[in-house]
């Protein structure tokens, strides 16, 4: 027994994963060792980190900090270490209206104006529910134009906050569209202090935080000292830079909490056992909403409903200054997924899902190749669109399928059941459809959890790739900057030798290839950079064309 014992004292210190010393099977040490290779693939042991959190059935099972807390004083992080966790915030503004909606105190069908009577809605009725899904056709104000660097700097109370985007334009009538929206949760948060006669971080602190005992949370601000709390970092062209200053009065019910992992888990575990609220109301967050067309977002108050290869999810992520966060909840397998990144550079939103894949047997990348007996591939090739006029490409390499999107690159994608299909070194998936008579009509497109997407095939002819080219050295040199689409939003041009790379906030680098000297696309998905100079030469702007929207990045550095 002596020696069983220590066995397992040493498999927890390997994994990070026991607690109180428990024995662990064979089956979970082996899959606690795949997280782990998972998680220190993304997040080295010398550059900024991580913290990650697994629960299954109630029961934490995994739980490990990786990578530093802080690089300038080489303080290693811990998985106590507190984040800001922007959009999962969300979910506590959204429970927080339900609770007042438990206790009569508004209707998720009250017009906004019950609470702000001076808001302009355009002749349109704005409803608390549209808010809280998204379908409000309100601005954002992070997508305004006027938000910018030195904007983002600047204390506001509620009510100015308010006031800086409220005679902004609709941009669609209320119902009619799903758009994500930060004005929205902003104007969510008025209304609770409205409502309840608090502040909104009294109200998150007194009716969540306290009861829950969730101690290592709060509301964000940067003057008090918060132990434990780590620094942020974003992409910079030597690496990693100190994130960018924003005022945490401007996030506020939008994204404006920092927690822990621990703590969100103990979040978690009270939302699904209804210590909050009661379940009959607490159902209505994950109902996906509809449009007044009838059309099915994935959205519902403050979660989005997902999907990870047939097996439904409840998620959300934040993205914010010197951090980006990602949870997962998996309820038919009653499996919690979460990691926080204090970097911008490090999203953590694949590694997660890779890691829930994982734990429901459902892995990634680990899919069986068949062999087709009597089937004749040319019958899948064609130019295939979805309802945005994106394309896909199907053709026939060498006997096996390729799929590319636009001028992207070029995947194998190999068959694992009929008219089914898996992309190489990709959590991708292809099934094709078929009519009455076999013939190939189109094709569902799933990846990760997000929601899957129809691509019916068309009568298009196969379009020839483009011709690459070689740009010089000085010439490259001369796009390297940072682009700012939106605030917050930009591209950061590098180069490595003679080559060029882009990477947005958020995302990883990916390199772009030339057609011209000055027009680029990128190979990971169907997008063009074309950059813009001056009448003396010199680079100004960037276009961004995707999707079939043109976006202009001004240069800023």
């Amino acid at each position: 027994m002596k020696k069983i014992r220590c066995f397992s004292i040493v498999l927890c210190l390997l994994f990070s994963t026991c607690l109180n010393a428990q024995p662990i099977s064979k089956a979970d040490a082996e899959l606690f060792g795949k997280i782990d290779k998972l998680l220190a693939t993304v997040y080295k042991s010398n550059e900024t980190g991580a913290t990650a959190l697994i629960a299954r059935k109630g029961t934490v099972i995994y739980k490990k900090a990786l990578g530093m807390a802080n690089l300038e004083l080489n303080v290693p992080m811990q998985i106590d270490n507190v984040f800001r966790i922007g959009s999962i915030s969300k979910q506590f503004t959204a429970v927080a209206i339900l609770q007042l909606l438990e206790k009569g105190k508004l209707g998720l069908q009250d017009d906004i104006k019950k609470f702000i009577p001076d808001y302009p809605t355009h002749g349109y009725t704005i409803t608390v529910e549209q808010l809280l899904n998204h379908t409000s056709g309100i601005k954002s104000y992070t997508g305004m134009d006027e938000w910018d660097e030195q904007v983002r700097r600047k204390d506001f109370t509620p009510a100015a906050l308010v006031d800086y985007f409220k005679n902004q334009p609709m941009d669609f009538a209320p119902g009619t569209k799903w758009d994500y929206n930060n004005s929205g949760y902003i104007l969510l948060g008025y209304i609770i202090e409205k409502v309840s006669g608090k502040k909104y971080s009294e109200y998150i602190i007194d009716n969540i935080f306290k009861p829950l005992g969730m101690t290592n949370s709060y509301y964000g601000d940067h003057i008090p000292v918060i132990k434990n709390r780590v620094s942020g970092y974003e992409p910079a062209k030597d690496g990693v830079a100190n994130a960018d200053f924003l005022s945490m009065t401007q996030p506020y019910a939008a994204g404006s909490l920092l927690s822990t992992v621990e703590d969100l888990f103990k979040w978690h575990q009270a939302v699904h056992s209804y210590k909050l609220i009661k379940k009959e109301i607490l159902e209505k967050a994950f109902i996906a909403s509809k449009l007044a067309n009838g059309k099915t977002t994935n959205y519902g108050y403050g979660w989005f409903m997902g999907n990870l290869q047939g097996s439904p999810t409840i998620e959300h992520s934040g993205g914010i200054n010197g951090s980006l966060t990602n949870a997962i909840y998996l309820p038919n397998e009653d499996v919690f997924v979460t990691v926080f990144s204090n970097c911008t550079c490090k999203p953590p939103s694949e590694v997660s899902t890779k890691i829930a894949g994982l734990i429901i047997n459902k892995p990634f990348g680990e899919l069986k190749e068949i062999t087709l007996t009597g089937v004749d591939l040319s019958k899948y090739t064609g130019v295939y669109e979805n309802e945005n006029g994106e394309q896909r490409i199907i053709r026939i390499d060498s006997n096996k399928l390729t799929s590319q999107r636009g001028g992207g690159t070029l995947y194998k994608i190999k068959p694992y059941a009929k008219n089914k299909y898996f992309f190489e070194n990709s959590m991708s998936l292809i099934e094709f459809t078929e009519d009455a008579n076999g013939t190939i009509t189109g094709h569902n497109f799933s990846t990760g959890t997000e929601p899957q997407t129809y691509w019916k095939k068309t009568s298009k002819s196969i379009a020839a790739a483009p011709t690459e080219i070689q740009v010089n050295e000085k010439i490259l040199n001369s796009y390297v900057g940072e682009y700012e689409l939106q605030p917050q939003f930009i591209i950061t041009i590098t180069t490595e030798g003679n080559r060029l790379f882009a990477q947005a906030t958020g995302q990883p680098k990916f390199e772009l290839f030339a057609t011209t000297e000055t027009q680029w696309f990128l190979k990971v998905v169907d997008a063009k950079v074309e950059f813009v100079k001056d009448n003396t030469g010199k680079v100004t702007a960037l276009l961004l064309n995707q999707g079939g929207q043109k976006s202009e990045g001004k240069k800023i550095k």
